[in-house]
């Protein structure tokens, strides 16, 4: 696939954007991709947003007053806190204090819950607005005195009701 900016070089960064449902994909070549990211930088600040977001402007004070450092990568918080990156996976407990403030701020939680809520939300209001239709049409089959098709109705309802709590 091609740089969808210069046309020329193998594109090796993708990027997606999702604003109000809508999608939009933009697949970059190295060139390109540091080029806009220094652009997007420039605009955006992502280490200003950040610090904003977390209250990051406080001095992060550990017993002794010492920086704290990543053994790992060996990046201070105040290295994180100048460039808003990570330097590696165990910067995350080396820094676990302060950026679970950052975390709760974005995403609303410490944890990573993944889609899996949200589809099983939204599966459970399909089915509860499935199941107020068939009663609707439940009380309409009495009514009418369609005791087959209510018979049937009912059984569907039920059906729905005992996934629903599974």
């Amino acid at each position: 696939m091609l740089c969808n900016i210069c046309h020329k070089n193998e594109a090796t960064v993708h990027l997606t954007e999702i604003i109000d449902n809508q999608i939009t994909e933009l697949h970059l070549c190295e060139e390109c991709a540091r080029q806009k990211g220094a652009q997007m930088e420039q605009h955006f600040g992502l280490a200003d947003l950040l610090a904003g977001l977390a209250d990051l402007g406080q001095q992060f004070e550990v017993v002794g007053k010492t920086e704290t450092k990543c053994p790992n990568c060996s990046l201070s918080y105040e290295d994180f806190r100048r460039i808003g990156r990570l330097g590696c996976s165990e910067c995350y407990e080396a820094f676990k204090d302060s950026l679970g403030v950052l975390l709760k701020r974005i995403h609303g939680s410490t944890q990573h819950l993944g889609c899996a809520p949200l589809k099983k939300e939204k599966e459970t209001k399909k089915q509860q607005s499935e199941i107020e239709v068939l009663k609707s049409k439940l009380q309409r089959a009495i009514k009418m005195e369609e005791f087959e098709e209510a018979a049937r109705l009912r059984d569907k309802i039920r059906a729905l009701e005992s996934k629903k709590k599974k």
